[in-house]
């Protein structure tokens, strides 16, 4: 396991600073309290609620965000869980429908990524963990954050970087896909699987 993987299985929610990085809507700043809603696979309700709202924040029009490779990390967790206990529960298997066609998007999404000319020369930053390190968070203070959105806030390099770790985190749900493969989801699996090469 290299050190990516090992950063990307060993992260805890609250060691993200949330509140600084982006979203396609502003800050993910909420973000711990909608992975509680779906960790705990009570109410198709919230969980759902939950799942759009993230979804929603992290994706939009084929673009992703700073908060995109962290917020995977969690929901790769969260659906091996739902894997797990899709049998016995309906919310989780409400969870691992829909987390299946989402990774999907975010997997074609990273493939789309390729043909943008900003990022079809670039490297990713050498770690995951680089995209935390100070010059690439948002001030604490939200005041300005109108002004911040009209500088060209990404350098190339992370940019690429939200995709590439992005997908890099999907792979990790492949040993979950194979015990799909006999299931009524049989036909999103191969469809992820088809992207996760």
């Amino acid at each position: 396991m290299d050190k990516n993987q090992v950063y990307i299985e060993e992260l805890k929610i609250e060691e993200v600073p949330w509140n600084r990085i982006t979203t396609a809507y502003g800050r993910a700043t909420d973000f711990p309290q909608y992975f509680a809603i779906m960790w705990e696979m009570k109410s198709v309700t919230t969980v759902k609620d939950a799942f759009y709202k993230i979804a929603r924040d992290i994706e939009h029009q084929s673009t992703l965000w700073h908060s995109t490779a962290f917020a995977l990390i969690f929901l790769v967790k969260i659906f091996k869980s739902a894997v797990n206990e899709m049998e016995k529960n309906k919310v989780a298997r409400f969870l691992v429908e829909q987390l299946l066609d989402f990774f999907a998007v975010i997997a074609e999404c990273a493939e789309c990524s390729h043909d943008i000319e900003i990022l079809e020369h670039e490297k990713p930053l050498p770690l995951f963990s680089n995209m935390l390190d100070e010059q690439y968070l948002w001030p604490e203070d939200d005041e300005n954050d109108e002004d911040l959105w009209d500088e060209d806030v990404f350098p190339d390099d992370l940019c690429y970087s939200f995709y590439y770790y992005s997908y890099q985190t999907i792979m990790l749900c492949k040993e979950s896909l194979e015990e799909l493969k006999d299931t009524d989801f049989s036909e999103k699996v191969e469809r992820l699987q088809g992207l996760l090469v």
